[in-house]
C-alpha cells in the first residue's frame, strides 16, 4: 500500500508536481482536504474518498464495530411426511402422494393415539428428517400408509369438533391406551375394528384371477371406513350392540361409508379431479359414489365399499343393515352435493369451486359428527340424527336452504314424513335464494314416515355388513358389553376372543358333571 496526499486532487495536479501547487495556479477551490492529510490506498483500489484513514494530523479513537448477532436456527415444527395411496391400487393407477402428519410421530410409527404392529417389521424407523418414505410394495410402506390414513381420519373429525379430542371407546377414567393397527393381520378377504383387542386389523388375499395379493391396508377408503367404526364406538359405545334397532347398526355402517367419501374429498387433488370430471355437478356420475370395488367385492359388497349413487327408499329395504345403510349414505351425499351447488353459485365470483367444495366437506363433517354425538346413547334411529342435523344447522345460522335440502332428501326416501309436496322433486328449488324452503315450519321436528318399519321393530340382520359389524363380540347382551368395556378401561387390558365362549363352557361343565 502507498500513501496518497489528499491535499492535491489527482485529477487536477500535474503528475510531475503533486507535492505543491504549480506557479501561478491556484487549486484551493478544488481541494477536498487540508494539506498534510493522507489516506492509505491499496493497489487497484478506487480513488480516495471522504472515507479515508487519517495517519498524521488528527488522532481519533478507534470505532468499535457493532457486532452482528449470529442467527440461531429455529426448531422445526413437529411432524412427519408419509407416502399414501390416492386410491386403492387394486382399482386405479393414480399412484401415491406425499402427505404431512403435523404432530410428533415416533418410531413405529406411533403417537399418543395410534400404534402400528407388524411382526418382523415394526418398529419402522423414521429417516434423518423424521419422515416415513418407503418404496411402495414393502411392508414398511404399508405400515406408514395405514398410520397416516387413520391419523388423517381422526384429525378430520377432531377439527370438525373445534380441536376437541375424539376418544376411543376405552379412553375413560384416565385411560390413554392407543388404537393399534395391524396392516397385515393374516390371509383372508377381511378388515375390521375390534374393541376387545383395541385394534384395527387389515388382511390380505389373492383373487382367483390375480398373480399378486391384494392388501386391504392399501385402500384409503377401507381404512377410513374401519377407522370411522372406531371413532363412532368412542362416541356412542352402545351402538355396536346387535340388539339395537337395525337403523342403529345402519348408522354405524353409513357413518363408515360417508367418512370414506369425506376423507377422499378432503384431499385437494382428488377434490379438483372430481370437480373437473363432473363439471362441478356432483350429481353427475363420478368415481366417488362407488370406490374400493375390488376389496368391497371380497368383503361381500358387489358394488364396492359403498354405493351412494342409489335411489333406495325405506319401503324398498328391510332390516338388513348394509342395504339399509345405503339410504342414509345416499341421502347424505345428495345433501352435500346440493349444498355445494348452492354455495358454488353464491360464491362463484369470489372462490374457486375446489375451495368451495373443501369448505362444504368440512362443514358436512362437523354437522354429521355433531348430530351423532347428540343422538340417544342407545337405540338411535335415522329420525333422531336427522332432527339433530336440522337443529345444529339452525344453531350455527346456516342459510335456511340447507335445512330444505336435509328435509327433502330424507323425505324423498320415505325416511321422514313429508309435510308438503317436495319442490326438489318438481325442480322448483331457487338455488340463488338462501331463504328458500319447502317446509311448513322450519323449527318443528320431523316424524318417521313408517314407524312400524322392520328396521325399527326387528333385530338387525348383519349378513351383508363389513367385518366389523359381523364380529361375534358385538352379539352379546348390552350388560355384558358394558362389563367388557369396563375391563378395557384398565390400562393395557384386552379381552381374548376365547372368552366369548365362557358362558357356554360353564353350561358344559354343569352338563358333564
Amino acid at each position: 500500500m502507498r500513501p496518497v496526499n489528499l491535499a492535491y486532487p489527482r485529477s487536477q495536479a500535474p503528475p510531475a508536481r503533486r507535492g505543491e501547487d504549480p506557479p501561478a495556479a491556484n487549486y484551493s477551490a478544488v481541494r477536498h482536504f487540508e494539506a498534510g492529510r493522507t489516506a492509505v490506498v491499496e493497489p487497484l483500489a478506487p480513488e480516495p474518498t471522504a472515507d479515508f484513514v487519517e495517519t498524521q494530523k488528527v488522532e481519533r479513537p478507534a470505532v468499535q464495530p457493532v457486532p452482528f448477532p449470529v442467527p440461531k436456527p429455529t426448531a422445526s415444527e413437529p411432524g412427519s411426511r408419509f407416502f399414501i395411496w390416492k386410491q386403492d391400487p387394486a382399482v386405479g393407477e393414480l399412484g401415491r402422494r406425499l402427505t404431512l402428519v403435523p404432530t410428533l410421530v415416533l418410531n413405529g410409527p406411533r403417537n399418543a393415539r395410534i400404534d402400528v404392529r407388524l411382526l418382523g417389521t415394526t418398529p419402522v424407523i423414521r429417516n434423518a428428517d423424521g419422515d416415513y418414505l418407503f418404496p411402495a410394495d414393502t411392508p414398511e410402506a404399508d405400515c406408514a400408509h395405514a398410520f397416516a390414513l387413520v391419523q388423517h381420519t381422526l384429525s378430520m373429525f377432531e377439527r370438525a369438533r373445534g380441536g376437541e379430542s375424539v376418544p376411543w371407546a376405552w379412553n375413560m377414567n384416565g385411560n390413554t391406551d392407543v388404537l393399534t393397527i395391524f396392516p397385515r393381520a393374516g390371509v383372508t378377504a377381511n378388515a375390521f375394528y375390534t374393541r376387545a383387542e383395541k385394534a384395527l386389523k387389515f388382511f390380505s388375499y389373492t383373487p382367483n384371477t390375480a398373480m399378486q395379493p391384494v392388501h386391504t391396508c392399501r385402500s384409503p377408503e377401507l381404512i377410513a371406513h374401519q377407522t370411522a367404526h372406531a371413532i363412532l364406538d368412542g362416541i356412542k359405545p352402545a351402538w355396536l350392540g346387535l340388539y339395537n334397532p337395525a337403523q342403529t347398526g345402519a348408522l354405524h355402517e353409513a357413518f363408515g361409508d360417508v367418512t370414506a367419501m369425506l376423507v377422499t374429498l378432503s384431499h385437494p387433488e382428488l377434490a379438483e379431479s372430481l370437480i373437473a370430471m363432473t363439471r362441478a355437478d356432483l350429481h353427475a356420475k363420478n368415481f366417488l359414489t362407488a370406490l374400493a370395488e375390488r376389496p368391497g367385492a371380497a368383503l361381500g359388497r358387489p358394488s364396492g365399499l359403498r354405493n351412494a349413487d342409489n335411489e333406495l327408499k325405506l319401503s324398498q329395504v328391510s332390516n338388513e343393515v348394509h342395504q339399509l345403510s345405503q339410504i342414509f349414505t345416499g341421502a347424505t351425499y345428495e345433501i352435500l352435493a346440493d349444498i355445494f351447488k348452492f354455495e358454488r353459485i353464491r360464491q362463484r365470483a369470489a372462490k374457486d369451486p375446489v375451495q368451495v367444495l373443501l369448505e362444504v366437506v368440512r362443514d358436512t363433517a362437523s354437522l354429521l359428527i355433531g348430530a351423532l354425538m347428540r343422538a340417544p346413547q342407545i337405540g338411535a334411529t335415522y329420525v333422531d340424527v336427522i332432527n339433530e342435523m336440522l337443529r345444529i344447522s339452525r344453531e350455527r345460522e346456516d342459510p335456511r336452504i340447507y335445512r330444505a335440502f336435509i328435509y327433502s332428501r330424507f323425505a324423498v326416501r320415505k325416511v321422514v314424513e313429508a309435510e308438503a309436496p317436495l319442490a326438489i322433486i318438481r325442480g322448483e328449488v331457487d338455488w340463488e335464494n338462501p331463504d328458500f324452503t319447502d317446509r311448513l315450519d322450519d323449527v318443528a321436528e320431523l316424524a318417521p314416515a313408517q314407524p312400524d318399519h322392520p328396521s325399527l321393530v326387528r333385530q338387525q340382520d348383519r349378513t351383508g355388513c363389513c367385518g366389523t359389524m359381523q364380529l361375534p363380540e358385538y352379539a352379546r347382551e348390552q350388560r355384558k358389553l358394558d362389563g367388557d368395556l369396563h375391563r378395557l378401561c384398565q390400562e393395557g387390558q384386552t379381552i381374548p376372543e376365547i372368552e366369548l365362549l365362557a358362558d357356554e363352557l360353564v353350561g358344559l361343565k354343569q352338563a358333564f358333571e
